[in-house]
């Protein structure tokens, strides 16, 4: 059995969604005693007085299961209305959105229709909630934590919702204040969750609706599940899944500047950036030296060899098709697998983005290990399950420490 070294800190899943919300300056946290990664220290790989393992979670963890422990909360008689969550963006930034959006339908005694998935912008193509998850699973498991509408009554059936504003980010938006006036006057109205919204401060029925609809809730369709459950067998045992950010869109997006990429890299980036125009000169080392830059594949190979995990290591690669300068992780560590090549075949091709990235979620929150390069909503997620199932063995990296060590600035 392989053996990858890597630190032992003692996880608990934080409440509810906190822990994919909050990145909090993760550094490294990981792992069950039973796990593919050792207890080797890593105090040899201190440089210069500062050590990269060394960074600690800011707050004590709660777990989500400790809302449902106690008495469930009866839901009113009487609804006040109709919600949507129309959710925008990749798989796990939806999934997020959703989270919150069952927490705010419960915060406001509203019933929950079927989430919008807003994915035009984001692929380029049109997938929804039924395409990636299990619709009546997801109505039978909100029982008595909120009501679930699969289909409106009549009287809305035709009608759009009336949309709520929740972009306003000044303090904490407060939905009682800002969103109930809107639902008891219209009866039926959508909103996208606002980032600013401060869950703690919820009531406990409103948490144990949230962690309900987050962590017990969401199951892939049978097709899906029966897809992603084929892809994990074929992955060789064990595993470290690893998610690599580095696709044209991403960088452009982190504003970073890169040098000695290829030719055709740098030209997708900048066919990407848009009017996201790279920080220069001193300005983007002290971008870099903030911890905002994706690690490239041959930055990435140099740190999964800082911890030592052998080069014959397997490793899923869990991100899009993509990657640039993918050749510098797979010409040092041989053993990489994609999607892609595991399941080939028309259907694969002609699955949607959204059902490809729930590909990847299953298989990194089943894998023996897990990995991510830069903390993404798909990380959030993924660490959020893999605590909430006891599966410890999920390793971040300190983008601040990381800079320093690699380039000893």
């Amino acid at each position: 059995m392989i053996q990858i070294p890597a630190v032992s800190v003692s996880v608990k899943p934080l409440f509810g969604v906190l822990v994919v919300s909050l990145s909090v300056l993760l550094a490294i946290s990981v792992l069950a005693p039973r796990s593919i990664f050792s207890q080797t220290s890593f105090s040899s790989l201190s440089r210069e007085g500062f050590d990269i393992w060394s960074v600690r979670r800011m707050v004590e963890w709660r777990p989500c299961k400790w809302c449902l422990q106690g008495h469930l909360t009866a839901l009113p008689e009487k609804s006040n209305g109709y919600i949507r969550i129309d959710c925008y963006g990749g798989l796990n930034q939806m999934r997020r959105d959703l989270c919150d959006g069952v927490g705010i339908a419960r915060l406001l005694n509203a019933t929950l229709v079927m989430p919008k998935f807003e994915v035009a912008a984001y692929w380029n193509e049109s997938s929804g909630f039924a395409d990636v998850f299990d619709v009546d699973y997801f109505i039978q498991q909100m029982t008595g934590f909120v009501r679930v509408a699969k289909e409106l009554p009549p009287e809305f059936a035709s009608k759009e919702p009336f949309p709520v504003d929740c972009s306003k980010r000044k303090g904490q938006f407060d939905y009682l204040e800002s969103v109930l006036p809107f639902l008891l006057k219209h009866h039926y109205i959508s909103i996208t969750p606002a980032m600013s919204q401060r869950r703690d401060r919820y009531p406990e029925y409103a948490k144990a609706a949230l962690c309900q609809g987050c962590y017990s809730a969401l199951r892939l369709t049978k097709s899906l599940e029966k897809k992603a459950a084929e892809l994990l067998l074929a992955i060789p045992k064990p595993f470290l899944a690893l998610h690599l950010r580095f696709e044209p869109d991403m960088v452009a997006y982190s504003q970073c500047e890169y040098t000695g990429l290829s030719p055709s890299s740098m030209e997708a980036i900048e066919a990407a950036r848009g009017d996201k125009k790279p920080w220069t000169g001193d300005l983007a080392k002290i971008w870099r030296r903030r911890g905002k830059c994706p690690l490239t594949p041959r930055e990435t190979a140099f740190i999964l060899k800082a911890l030592r995990i052998p080069t014959d290591t397997h490793i899923y690669l869990a991100a899009g098709d993509g990657i640039m300068e993918i050749e510098g992780l797979t010409s040092v560590y041989t053993n990489v697998v994609t999607k892609s090549v595991l399941l080939s075949g028309e259907d694969f091709k002609s699955m949607h983005g959204n059902t490809k990235a729930a590909l990847d979620y299953y298989v990194s929150i089943n894998s023996d290990a897990y990995m991510a390069t830069y903390f993404g909503n798909m990380d959030k997620m993924v660490a959020a399950m893999r605590a909430f199932n006891g599966l410890y063995k999920t390793l971040f990296l300190e983008q601040k420490s990381i800079f320093r060590l690699i380039y000893r600035a």
